[in-house]
């Protein structure tokens, strides 16, 4: 069987109909999604193992995360705490843990390990392949008690590929970049360092690595910025150590008009040639194009500064730092209106103090753990919106 829908006067109905139809469909679509809701979820992969041993005049927790688990890492004190806290995840390894060196007791209360501690700590954490490790070294109590009320580290993340990380070893090739007073050149000390913060950052489990260079070979800076962009980058750091008179300490730069003329000098000698190239936006006004870019820019501008906030944090910990220590200027480098961008001056090489330490593996592997633990502290934030309001 079938029929027409009448016409004339009642011609709207077959518009006034569609428009019922969709109000219903969307309706029916809202209680299909909340009686979804409604139904009970499996529970949680759970925390099953977890130790703690004794590692030097520290100790080292390990505890083996289920898939997607999130997991915060924060200081206490009277009495000294740390504690660990995996959120949503049941908890179903020993309620109670032996102490280890620096840790009188550990035990799980709802969803949290908490550590009683016998004497202050300095902790640092890391994920990697599913295990969430704690090492504990030994602090001092003014050190510990500026830990306390703050989160030291964070992680997990919901199902999905990791963010990309490029690295950026500066100049290469036929372009040296700074030369120190012993012969040290900067191309070759920013590979290094490079390399060596690729492998704690992988190690970390919270980021996929790239970098620009792996050899010794020349690439424009345009040709840089492009790597980064064709990739989706989430974040973009490029290594230096440059030559200024005077000058010693890391120091980290992000874009802007140059803070001071030391910056702007700095600047003017890495821009060889600004061959960045033009963001592809889609097809709409070129009114509608300068807002979106605009926005697109001050966000990228609000992630590069807390990154150079964390950084400068975390280096500070490590190594010497240059007075003001983050500075703005124009590198060409940092320009990828969507990519957070971040460039560290690991030291200059015109500075004897700072070009021996710059060769030495050890104090370059500080600095590699330094940015290794700023940049995975950016990703966990990131990752949280609700976090970025603590960020320092």
């Amino acid at each position: 069987m079938s029929f027409s829908a009448p016409t004339g006067a009642a011609g709207a109905a077959p518009g006034r109909g569609t428009g019922v139809h969709s109000m219903l469909r969307r309706e029916a679509l809202v209680s299909l999604a909340l009686a979804f809701a409604a139904l009970p979820r499996p529970a949680a992969s759970a925390v099953t193992a977890a130790t703690l041993a004794v590692e030097g005049e520290g100790a080292r927790l390990t505890i083996t995360l289920p898939p997607g688990a999130r997991w915060r890492v924060t200081a206490a004190a009277d009495p000294p705490r740390l504690i660990i806290e995996i959120p949503g995840t049941p908890w179903r390894a020993p309620a109670r843990l032996p102490g280890a060196g620096p840790v009188r007791a550990a035990r799980a209360e709802g969803g949290r390990l908490i550590l009683d501690l016998a004497r202050p700590v300095t902790p640092r954490a890391a994920e990697s392949e599913g295990r969430l490790t704690v090492t504990l070294t030994p602090g001092t109590p003014a050190a510990f008690a500026r830990l306390t009320g703050r989160t030291l580290a964070e992680g997990g993340r919901a199902a999905g590929p990791l963010p990309l990380v490029v690295l950026d070893p500066g100049h290469g090739g036929r372009d040296p970049g700074a030369i120190g007073a012993g012969g040290t050149q900067e191309k070759g000390i920013v590979l290094a360092a490079a390399t060596e913060l690729r492998r704690v950052l992988e190690a970390s489990g919270r980021c996929r690595v790239a970098m620009t260079r792996t050899t010794d070979r020349f690439i424009p800076l345009g040709g840089r910025v492009e790597f980064a962009r064709r990739r989706e980058a989430a974040l973009f750091v490029s290594l230096h150590a440059d030559s200024a008179p005077g000058a010693r300490g890391a120091s980290v730069y992000t874009l802007g008009e140059g803070s001071d003329a030391f910056a702007t000098a700095l600047a003017r000698r890495e821009n060889r040639a600004d061959l960045a190239g033009g963001l592809r936006l889609p097809s709409v006004p070129p009114e509608v194009q300068a807002i979106l870019l605009s926005l697109m820019r001050a966000e990228t501008r609000a992630g590069s500064a807390r990154i150079a906030r964390l950084a400068v944090r975390e280096l500070g910990e490590e190594v010497t730092l240059l007075p003001n220590t983050h500075r703005q200027a124009g590198f060409v480098v940092l320009k990828a209106p969507e990519i957070p961008s971040l460039l560290v001056e690991m030291g200059f090489l015109s500075h004897p103090g700072d070009e021996a330490a710059l060769r030495r593996p050890e104090h370059r592997a500080k600095v590699a753990r330094a940015l290794g633990r700023a940049i995975t502290e950016w990703l966990a934030r990131a990752d949280r919106p609700e976090a970025l309001a603590a960020a320092p």
